[in-house]
């Protein structure tokens, strides 16, 4: 299908895991067809990681968070306007959204592109938008889905990779050396493990500990730097999307709930020890052969609730269990 496609789109707006995810369909389109534009519909908040990346050859922002507000209806409305004018003007050849949601199948079909790719299962009626529907199973590895799309689309695939832009050092970075990097925390409050667990375990492991995270960790990030004085050093607010790059690049490994920071981790050649609750790691895990999955054998998991009251799931992953599994895992 691609053989005489000139210039495509890539709708894939968020959230960071399925960024990196969606790497290796542009790799693989881009191995199999290099003469292909690539042109990436992204949220802004993730922009600076496709940014000036060589297998991209037009990144288009949109405010995503802003669009999820009534009050802002009316800029809305204008926004999505001035976007249909920048599509139709780019005369694609195809469409692809990976996203499957009804905001990225609107953008779809806003670009007027003539081929207009999409999953059959999709979720919020998106696939009405679509004019060619791809039916891949649910319940395989995201990155395997939509590699899935690509050898629909004509593609052999030929290695799996997810080619990141080059990180960027920050200067404070020279000062750290072995260390593990850890992720505290997720969007979904039921993906969390406790804190007062994360703080256990650092004390019990033989390393030093760099916390990343975004300006909302921050708090937390601080109590676990407190309570194990000075073990853990919190740079949690404090990074870019490409310096955190960086601080992957170094790290001996990373320890991590399923949040999309880890997919980031990974596609920087880190392994990692995921803990896994109300989510699949045969749906989201770590992808690849070496990381160390750690998962409840609860019932009712995966339930793949946001909240939960209890969080037995979470709970029942001790810092005991978990450093025994860190130190087998290590020798091996």
């Amino acid at each position: 299908m691609l053989e005489k496609t000139k210039k495509l789109l890539l709708v894939k707006p968020s959230s960071l895991g399925d960024i990196v995810h969606s790497l290796a369909f542009l790799k693989t389109v881009k191995e199999n067809f290099p003469d292909i534009k690539i042109h990436w519909v992204v949220s802004k908040e993730f922009e600076e990681l496709l940014t000036e990346h060589p297998l991209i050859d037009k990144v288009i922002t949109v405010n995503k968070n802003r669009w999820k507000e009534l009050k802002n209806i009316a800029i809305t409305v204008r926004e999505f306007q001035s976007l249909r004018r920048l599509l139709k003007n780019e005369n694609y050849d195809i469409v692809v959204d990976l996203q499957g949601l009804l905001r990225s199948a609107v953008i779809t079909w806003l670009s007027g592109a003539p081929v207009r790719v999409g999953f059959k299962e999709a979720r919020e009626l998106s696939p009405i938008f679509y004019n060619k529907k791809i039916s891949v199973s649910p319940d395989i590895h995201a990155v395997l889905r939509y590699l899935e799309v690509a050898k629909e689309l004509g593609c052999k695939i030929n290695s799996i990779d997810f080619p990141l832009p080059h990180g960027r050092k920050p200067e404070w970075l020279n000062e750290f050396e072995d260390y593990v990097v850890i992720i505290p925390s997720t969007r979904w409050q039921s993906k969390n493990w406790p804190t007062p667990y994360f703080v256990e375990l650092i004390r019990m492991l033989p390393y030093k500990f760099l916390i990343v995270g975004s300006k909302s960790d921050e708090e937390e990030a601080a109590k676990i730097e407190e309570y194990t004085r000075g073990k853990a050093k919190s740079v949690a607010g404090k990074t870019t999307l490409k310096e955190l790059i960086a601080v992957f690049e170094k790290s001996l490994f990373v320890i991590t709930p399923d949040t999309g920071t880890m997919h980031l981790a990974v596609a920087c050649g880190r392994k990692v020890v995921a803990l896994f609750g109300p989510t699949s790691p045969q749906r989201t895990g770590p992808f690849g052969d070496g990381h160390l999955i750690i998962k409840s054998d609860l019932p009712c998991s995966p339930c793949f609730k946001k909240k939960c009251e209890e969080v037995k799931c979470m709970r029942e992953i001790t810092p005991e269990f978990v450093y025994n599994r860190i130190i087998e895992w290590r020798k091996a």
